[in-house]
């Protein structure tokens, strides 16, 4: 039987559970690595002129992942699930602290404000989607300027660089743009959605998310203890610009369902924005698509 293979997820919790020996306690045989976006989009202008990557979440996803289990933002995991690419764990989700950001010098200080300023987003990711449901009580969807700058680290260089006005960051990101005086214009906090591959054994699964439950209870415990992993996930060039020490737990995974309703409504917000288009929105009902 193959290993299971795991993926770190730029987040603590897979890293707390492998040094903790957590998979391990459980049985589970597996081979552990991470998840490299550093040189995802390596050699592309960092400048306000930079070209859009239309490439994220939902492409990856159509192009196969190299781990049993992975995570991306619920939408997606919901279309993924939709559309055959695999089938969205029902017995936990993870809430993600996120947020649309400004240098200090910006002159925004209200969502009101972006209505004008181009705010760097991955495409068909989190932080697309995310933007226009944290937006949608003071711009229409439509009105939102969104600028699709790439994946988390380069969104992160983007921010710095200030090559876009605004940015939609989370976790690792936002803490190093806090340290650095950008400021919070709204709130984008969103759900995170695991999906499972076609083929993979279920009792592994099983393992991994107990693995990842302990993991969760010793970083609600004394994440100070843990947040030396945040360097691993981020480009060196960072290290010298942040204090890990002061950055908040991130990420926290909720053990509890991924409801029906949670499923329909997702599906329903995507589609009816056809941020997908009906080319990549499948549909498969909630029985199908999700394993509880």
């Amino acid at each position: 039987m193959a290993k299971f293979r795991i993926h770190t997820h730029q987040r603590l919790q897979e890293w707390v559970a492998e040094e903790k020996g957590y998979f391990t306690d459980e049985g589970l045989d597996y081979e552990f690595g991470q998840m490299d976006n550093f040189d995802k989009f390596a050699g592309i202008q960092v400048a306000e002129s930079a070209p859009e990557i239309h490439s994220g979440a939902f492409e990856s996803y159509e192009e196969g992942r190299s781990c049993e289990v992975s995570t991306a933002c619920h939408w997606m995991i919901n279309a993924a699930a939709s559309a055959q690419h695999g089938r969205m764990w029902g017995q936990a989700y993870s809430v993600c602290p996120a947020a649309i950001m400004v240098p200090p010098e910006s002159p925004v200080r209200t969502p009101d404000d972006l209505r004008s300023v181009e705010i760097g987003v991955g495409y068909h990711s989190g932080s697309h989607f995310s933007a226009l449901q944290a937006l949608e009580p003071f711009i229409a969807p439509k009105d939102v300027k969104l600028k699709f700058v790439g994946w988390t680290m380069r969104r992160l260089e983007m921010a710095y660089e200030r090559a876009v006005g605004a940015a939609n960051v989370f976790g690792t990101q936002m803490y190093v743009l806090e340290q650095h005086g950008f400021r919070k214009i709204i709130d984008s906090t969103f759900m995170m959605g695991y999906l499972l591959e076609k083929d993979v054994d279920l009792d592994d699964a099983g393992k991994y998310f107990r693995a990842l439950r302990r993991a969760q209870q010793a970083i609600d415990l004394q994440p100070e203890l843990h947040k030396h992993h945040y360097l691993k996930e981020l480009p060196e060039k960072f290290h010298s610009l942040v204090d890990v020490k002061r950055f908040g737990p991130g990420e926290r995974i909720v053990f509890e369902p991924y409801t029906r309703e949670m499923y329909e409504w997702t599906y329903r917000w995507t589609k009816q924005l056809d941020l997908l288009g009906d080319d990549h929105m499948g549909q498969e009902s909630y029985k199908e698509a999700v394993l509880v």
